[in-house]
């Protein structure tokens, strides 16, 4: 593959928002295992998991202002995307018995769902269930698709609406 210049095509900002969801979720995990606090996660990750050259090996480009707004985000509104999760789990299922990276990846879909209206419900929810695939191979992205799209239809039901007359 020829590449113009001698130098390689910048990934589009969808692949650095979908590499940042996927280090986002990786953050929210170790946070939720270790207590550590958001502001020093982010600065881990920024300082050595996130490098573009780690041994040897050239990483793809990530959008931090994405990564690090997902991470902060969940924990400034905790308590209502808990909440949301909850309410959509089935009754005996809290958040509490849920899988730390199920955890993880629900929560940074809940706050995008929630409080990026710029991202459109079908990439926030495609994009979450791919991350649930890098971590899973069973139920769970099915898992994690359900309760995104449950929590989806609450939080952003327009974008669900049909506008009438369009023949749709």
């Amino acid at each position: 593959m020829s590449v113009p210049n001698g130098k390689p095509r910048r990934p589009k900002a969808a692949n650095k928002r979908a590499v940042a969801r996927l280090a986002a979720v990786q953050a929210l995990y170790q946070m939720d295992l270790t207590g550590q606090g958001a502001r020093d996660i982010v600065k881990e990750f920024e300082l050595f998991r996130l490098k573009q050259d780690l041994d040897g090996e050239t990483l793809r480009a990530i959008d931090m202002g994405w990564f690090d707004g997902i991470v902060s985000g969940v924990v400034t509104h905790q308590r209502a995307i808990d909440q949301a999760i909850d309410d959509a789990l089935k009754a005996g299922w809290p958040l509490a018995r849920i899988d730390v990276t199920l955890r993880a990846v629900l929560r940074a879909g809940v706050f995008e769902l929630m409080q990026r209206p710029e991202v459109p419900v079908r990439v926030a929810l495609s994009e979450y269930v791919e991350v649930a695939k890098a971590f899973f191979g069973g139920d769970e992205p099915r898992l994690a698709n359900g309760v995104l799209d449950h929590i989806a239809r609450d939080v952003r039901p327009d974008d669900f609406a049909v506008t009438a007359g369009n023949g749709d």
